[in-house]
């Protein structure tokens, strides 16, 4: 989003009861350029399978999401939980703009935990006739505006909507990990997030667009008219925004970056393969009642843990679970305990204190590590100068590594991909989205290509024979032991380990 939206719109209160128009997904877009595409490949399917096409490499990341909003004809339907003010981000917008304006209907549903002196820019994208934008759980605005909500809301503006989905025309779709900023796509010098999204055709598409629907269409979501104060003028703010929006795909058009998306982009345009991976799956979600305290502490809510814990209990051999913040409570220690005891091979891989960006969120894992170590499951923890796929062309040989995937793979029969974090807050506080792929190729490879990668890019955890933690790397193929976290300094370890002493697990 550019500059301008960084102008505050005064302190509007919100209006709860703000009237809203129900809008949904288009149904009769099987005659659009994707849909002409899409359907020989689904009605030689069967009917219960969706097409899957994983995307792992940061750039592979943008240019699908650039070109299927390059091709959109008739709708856009986005929902994510953040969207910065960074190239990537503007370049993001500016393609829903240029769509917006060849009379394709866009509806932005984004989270208001980072919207905050976006305003203006909100407004004036609101405005386009094509363009509508609705906020979950808004903050009240102004300067003052999130310390109020937390006085007389925190039940409410706690819960947030961490859903990530893109889906154009009703015919083709992306969900997985992926927020939208620099760091997720491979386009930043000094942080790079490894992370996973999937590509989909066929069934599951109607039902990422109904979950949109349920969503949009629901009382958590609100127009930004509902809260923010009417722009003097939008049809020239909008025209100032839109000019410099424009400039955001050529910040970096000379670059090996903005080389590299476009060749990837040609590539999938000139492709005439089905590079579709087509299998049975399960779409799982969150209600977004689950945004609504009331309605969950009652227990009313339809809750994505329940098909996931679900799958997690089908292993009878193995489980490996990719989650960068993983806040396993009791309940959540003894399940896989229980797990491991009963045959079940189980791997954890998550972020090393040195490569999190959440220190608050290690604190709460750190004390985790002993008891599951004792149990018999192997933890993995991700080295800061990890590799991730689609950084090589910015100088970030010097950026730290973090890893964002959230994904698991049991008995090498499915893979699940989504927004779930294995912690408190995606269980029990924020809404969350994904899907569980019965594929038993696609788990093969992903369990190799874990395999593959464990020794050089994270650290192995192990209890030594006195019962201490301790961390097992190598360094030009030598075998390193670490008795403390490695590469951390003393102040990191120490904020990390004064976060255990607080009562805040719950909220991680």
């Amino acid at each position: 989003m550019a500059a301008t939206l960084f102008s505050m719109a005064g302190c509007a209160s919100i209006d709860f009861d703000y009237p809203r128009v129900e809008s949904h997904a288009f149904t009769d877009t099987a005659e659009t350029q994707l849909g002409r595409q899409v359907a020989p490949y689904v009605a030689t399917k069967p009917e219960k399978q969706s097409g899957f096409y994983p995307v792992n490499d940061g750039i592979e990341a943008l240019a699908s999401r650039l070109l299927m909003a390059g091709r959109a004809e008739k709708s856009i339907d986005v929902q994510y939980y953040l969207i910065k003010n960074d190239i990537v981000g503007r370049t993001f917008i500016y393609s829903l703009v240029q769509a917006a304006d060849r009379g394709v209907r866009v509806r932005l549903l984004v989270d208001d935990m980072f919207t905050s002196g976006y305003d203006v820019g909100l407004a004036a994208l609101d405005s386009h006739p094509n363009f509508e934008i609705r906020i979950f759980n808004p903050f009240h605005r102004g300067s003052v505006g999130k310390v109020k909500s937390a006085v007389t809301g925190f039940g409410r503006i706690n819960r947030r909507m961490h859903n990530k989905s893109f889906t154009i025309d009703n015919q083709i779709t992306l969900i997985g990990g992926r927020n939208i900023a620099d760091e997720y796509f491979g386009a930043r010098e000094d942080a790079k997030f490894g992370d996973l999204d999937v590509v989909a055709v066929g069934p599951i598409v109607q039902e990422v667009s109904a979950m949109f629907d349920t969503y949009w269409n629901h009382e958590t979501a609100l127009p930004v008219a509902a809260f923010i104060k009417e722009l003097e003028n939008p049809e020239a703010t909008l025209t100032e925004l839109k000019a410099r929006l424009a400039k955001a795909p050529h910040e970096a058009e000379r670059s090996k970056y903005a080389e590299a998306v476009r060749s990837r982009i040609l590539r999938f345009v000139e492709s005439d393969k089905d590079v579709f991976e087509w299998a049975p799956y399960q779409l799982v979600v969150d209600s977004p009642d689950k945004g609504i305290k009331a309605k969950a502490k009652a227990g009313e809510v339809e809750l994505i843990t329940t098909p996931l814990i679900e799958s997690l209990r089908s292993a009878k051999e193995e489980l490996v679970l990719v989650s960068p913040y993983f806040v396993p409570l009791k309940s959540g220690i003894k399940g896989l305990s229980k797990l491991q005891a009963g045959g079940v091979n189980i791997t954890i891989i998550t972020n090393s204190l040195a490569a999190n960006n959440q220190f608050t969120v290690h604190g709460g894992y750190a004390p985790s590590r002993k008891p599951l170590l004792a149990a018999g499951v192997k933890i993995y923890e991700v080295r800061p100068d990890a590799e991730v796929s689609g950084t090589e062309f910015v100088n970030a040989s010097g950026a730290k590594a973090t890893l964002h995937t959230k994904a698991f793979i049991v008995d090498r029969s499915h893979v699940f991909i989504g927004s779930f974090n294995f912690d408190p807050r995606s269980a029990n506080i924020n809404t969350e989205l994904g899907v569980i792929i019965h594929d038993p190729d696609l788990a093969e490879l992903y369990s190799k290509q874990i395999e593959k990668n464990l020794s050089s890019q994270t650290y192995e955890v192990f209890l030594n024979e006195k019962g201490k933690v301790r961390w097992r790397g190598y360094e030009d193929g030598k075998e390193i032991i670490y008795d403390k976290e490695p590469n951390t300094t003393w102040g990191q370890r120490f904020s990390a380990g004064f976060v255990r002493l607080l009562p805040i697990r719950s909220q991680l």
